[in-house]
């Protein structure tokens, strides 16, 4: 199920996900130019996160993944600022969607 949202209002914060940690992300297709949440890529892909474990960098596991509400917004969270851009997009994307956003905050 896809949810159009204004992001903007929703995720203040919001930076294009890559090569940076991040503490929250979701998916997001995009309709007209527009980014558009995508709810259950974002919540595939978090769970997918948490199973990671690809080594000792940051970005390479997750254990503190978990969904979280922020501003009415459901996004996969990380405490730890174990999300990393890239890996998060692979995982959206992997799960149907087309993109992901990040956000520093």
């Amino acid at each position: 199920m896809q949810l159009s949202v204004t992001l903007a209002l929703l995720f203040p914060l919001l930076n294009v996900a890559s090569a940076a940690v991040h503490n929250a992300g979701i998916c997001v297709d995009w309709v007209n130019k527009a980014a558009v949440y995508n709810a259950d890529a974002t919540e595939k892909a978090c769970g997918n996160y948490k199973m990671r474990n690809k080594g000792d960098e940051q970005w390479n596991q997750c254990p503190d993944c978990l969904m979280k509400d922020m501003g009415g917004l459901n996004v996969c969270n990380s405490d730890g600022w174990h999300i990393g851009g890239d890996e998060l997009d692979y995982y959206c994307k992997l799960n149907g969607a087309q993109g992901s956003y990040a956000t520093k905050s």
